[in-house]
């Protein structure tokens, strides 16, 4: 399976944690765990929270996925 989402590459561009992002999701220290898993690619943000995430890094939605080729 190839990564979906860069998500852990534009916290570390913008120098913030998983935990950050879990607090600012208003998330339960649990979901420290479920932002680890988004890391890995092992699991998806739902699109609601997609959108709650670029808000809070104040990115364009799409900068959250990576590319796929066009075939």
């Amino acid at each position: 399976m190839s990564d979906l989402n860069r998500l852990k590459v534009v916290l570390v561009e913008q120098k913030k944690t998983g935990k950050w992002l879990a607090d600012q999701l208003g998330k339960s220290t649990c979901t420290v765990s479920t932002v680890s898993k988004w890391y890995s690619n092992t699991v998806q943000p739902d699109l609601q929270t997609l959108e709650s995430i670029a808000q809070l890094l104040n990115v364009d939605k799409r900068e959250l996925f990576t590319p796929s080729e066009l075939k």
